[in-house]
């Protein structure tokens, strides 16, 4: 279709989403909360997908870690497309991808189907996702951004404790004798909902098809993240063997190699995949550290809780998905209102809420190292620790994007969206390898709760760096914004 041909298009479709901005942002939260929900709600199925389709420890280490890989690996490509073809295009592609590999999903066969179907589902939520924040960062200014960005951090805390929680209802209610299958077909009518729905509310967002695709770029960055991710998700359960640490290495001599690439790109005039400027916006790239962090030691929380609820206390899943829902919940609300806080608190307010952060995830690992129940204290101190995470996350986020020139919001959106991701992996893969390297199976409640206790203490030091960092964030936005932004405190 022409140029000409797409513009009326343009000038009809902005407008009426412009009159439901409520409405846009929950069609691309859900799905966003969509491609979350993907990532824990399989953990709960694995024991009845292993025994329905007499899979390996390592297959079964494919299907829930291929989703996470390619996810990883391609998101800052996803990003990239909806630059070129169009946020809304290439949002509603993603959609229909992750989709169609629900359903497919749902009907595997067999453990080689079902892998690759995972990863087909990976591929559909990295274009989805990158799109999200960049709508958000297109449609909202001000007050309207900083709540859409709350939004925004409330699903990703809230996506992770309920993916426990509904991935064991499901299986639990074994519906018509399907098992584990409804963990991936709970997504096909909510998809199908939201792909209708997005073709009244998405606003037309034409491409900028003069942006030339890096694809030097994008191939060595891609390995780079492949070669990181992969021994991280995989590294345990296979023992850590040399090959892993083989790839670890060399993600970071490829990593260099992405920054000379991208170096020369711009040194010859061209369009490097993430251009220098958006790296050099004030505060970007220590709040991106700062959040890699919060969002690690969340993660990785969140995994050792819910082992040590398992594997050390005989928890079940829906059970342990419960009693984590405090943290998440609390995270989720403060995301969402920490602006009412007094004004004058809102420029230290990161640090200040890391600073409390830490010392909370040591408070817990003391009350739990003993290995007893989980009552109403450590429960009332997690719903704090939560509350007070939220406080620290979802500022940075804006803040992050707050110096980004408009033009550069998708690429802006898919390093912060891809760090995020990475903090999920590195975090879930570090701190349970934290843990599990202090039980073994079956653990009693003590050497668990000891197990938790030796995590919750690393988890404690990971954000003591992030305060540093938020520090570093809080004194590079004192400056004036740039021109065409708009600051989120």
């Amino acid at each position: 279709m022409t140029d000409l041909q797409t513009r009326p298009a343009t000038r009809r479709a902005e407008p009426a989403a412009a009159a439901r901005p409520g409405r846009l942002l929950a069609l691309i939260l859900t799905g966003q909360l969509m491609a979350v929900l993907d990532v824990a709600i399989v953990n709960v199925a694995v024991p009845t997908i292993r025994t329905d389709l007499h899979a390996s420890g390592a297959a079964l280490q494919l299907v829930i870690a291929g989703y996470t890989i390619a996810y990883a690996v391609l998101l800052i490509t996803g990003a990239r497309l909806g630059a070129r073809h169009g946020y809304s295009r290439v949002f509603q592609y993603g959609l229909a991808g992750f989709t169609a590999a629900s359903l497919a999903c749902g009907l595997a066969p067999g453990t080689g189907a079902l892998i690759a179907f995972r990863l087909l589902q990976g591929v559909g939520a990295a274009l989805m996702v990158p799109q999200v924040m960049s709508l958000v960062q297109r449609t909202f200014t001000g007050a309207a951004r900083t709540r859409a960005l709350g939004l925004y951090s409330a699903v990703l805390a809230g996506g992770m404790a309920l993916g426990q929680v509904l991935g064991g209802v499901l299986v639990s209610a074994d519906l018509f004798g399907t098992g584990w299958r409804p963990v991936f077909l709970v997504n096909v009518p909510i998809g199908i909902a939201l792909l209708l729905a997005g073709r009244r509310l998405l606003p037309a967002t034409p491409g900028d098809r003069s942006r030339r695709f890096d694809l030097p770029g994008l191939v060595v960055l891609a390995l780079a993240i492949g070669l990181l991710v992969v021994p991280l998700v995989l590294g345990h359960e296979l023992g850590w063997p040399a090959w892993g640490w083989a790839m670890l290495a060399a993600s970071g001599v490829l990593f260099a190699g992405f920054a000379v690439v991208e170096w020369r790109i711009a040194a010859r005039g061209g369009q490097p995949l993430i251009p220098g400027r958006v790296l050099r916006a004030p505060g970007l790239l220590p709040a991106a550290v700062s959040v890699f962090l919060v969002m690690a030691g969340f993660a990785g929380f969140l995994f050792a809780f819910a082992l040590h609820q398992q594997a050390g206390l005989a928890h079940s899943a829906v059970r342990a998905g419960l009693l984590s829902a405090p943290v998440a919940v609390g995270f989720g609300l403060s995301s969402l209102h920490w602006q009412r806080l007094p004004a004058r608190l809102h420029g230290a307010l990161p640090v200040l809420a890391l600073a409390l952060v830490a010392p909370a995830y040591l408070a817990v690992g003391l009350m739990l190292r003993g290995g007893g129940e989980i009552g109403l204290a450590p429960e009332a101190v997690l719903a704090a620790l939560g509350l007070v995470a939220g406080c620290a996350y979802s500022p940075l986020f804006g803040r992050a994007l707050a110096r980004v020139d408009p033009a550069d919001a998708a690429d802006a959106s898919g390093v912060l969206v891809t760090l995020v991701q990475l903090g999920q992996v590195v975090g879930v893969a570090v701190l349970g390898t934290v843990f599990l390297s202090r039980v073994s199976f079956p653990a009693t409640p003590q050497v668990s709760g000891q197990a938790l206790w030796t995590t919750v203490a690393a988890i404690a030091g990971a954000l003591v760096l992030a305060a540093v960092s938020a520090l570093a964030t809080s004194r590079a936005t004192r400056s004036r914004p740039r021109p065409g932004t708009a600051g989120t405190d």
